[in-house]
């Protein structure tokens, strides 16, 4: 698969946790079937630690840790989680990370920001393309866009939404989260990349970007044999990615429990 190279392997959190095998749906849309090999234990450490990353600053986080500690010495309320609460949200959260992680395990592109860390509501889905990678030093320069999808049990308008998403993005030409992408990263002093990342408009009205559509979803066995019949697109640079588990949604809430654990 050109879009992605092959499943993590080694030592990775993804090769240890994951069994994997590329194949087609029934339309020749290219297809990573992905399912859980016993080691749930490994995935959630790995995912735990990602939905912190992708959620807060390490810096804001421990300034969060130490005003809860003025707080229950004043008996003062406590503060807000800075994590999501909504099952749903969880679950939309969970997906969307996970699928940024993996792309930047099995791709040389970078993944400028942490995105949810600007969530203005963190109990409500973040509006915008759910993963923005970017490999600024590759030839042509590429930007990988993503979505995701969180489904229990998959059926298949799960498949379509999500292949009309990536539809709709590739006819609308650049992905519309790329200048928030770049504010973002002037906004935090990293100009090189932020630059390089707003020349993206200019290489794409020159032809000189490429584009690549990965669609992700999550959700029990079924994922695999949905995505399988469903799939289906006229953009030649479209990939699907399927997570499979036996209770995807004891996944979600044991990794989130962890998390407010921690």
């Amino acid at each position: 698969m050109s879009i992605i190279n092959e499943h993590p392997s080694e030592n990775h959190p993804f090769a240890e946790s994951l069994l994997s095998n590329d194949e087609n749906s029934i339309n020749g849309v290219p297809h990573r079937y992905l399912i859980e090999n016993g080691s749930k234990g490994v995935l959630l450490d790995h995912m735990t630690l990602a939905l912190q990353d992708h959620h807060i600053s390490p810096e804001a986080l421990e300034r969060r840790k130490d005003l809860i500690e003025t707080l229950q010495i004043k008996d003062a309320p406590m503060i807000v989680s800075p994590y999501p609460q909504n099952k749903t949200t969880q679950k939309g959260n969970f997906a969307e990370i996970f699928l940024a992680e993996y792309l930047c395990s099995t791709t040389e592109a970078e993944l400028p920001i942490y995105r949810l860390r600007y969530n203005p509501n963190v109990e409500q889905s973040m509006k915008g393309d759910d993963v923005l990678l970017f490999d600024v030093e590759s030839d042509p320069v590429r930007i990988i866009v993503g979505e995701s999808k969180f489904r229990g049990v998959p059926n298949k308008k799960a498949v379509v939404d999500i292949v009309d998403g990536l539809v709709r993005s590739n006819k609308a030409g650049l992905p519309i989260s790329l200048t928030f992408v770049s504010e973002r990263l002037f906004e935090a002093g990293n100009f090189e990349l932020a630059k390089k990342v707003q020349n993206c408009a200019v290489l794409f009205l020159t032809n000189q970007l490429r584009l690549d559509y990965v669609g992700f979803l999550m959700g029990n066995y079924t994922a695999r044999k949905v995505v399988n019949t469903h799939a289906s697109s006229e953009l030649r640079n479209l990939l699907m990615i399927s997570l499979n588990f036996e209770s995807p949604d004891a996944i979600v809430q044991q990794a989130f429990v962890q998390l407010e654990g921690r």
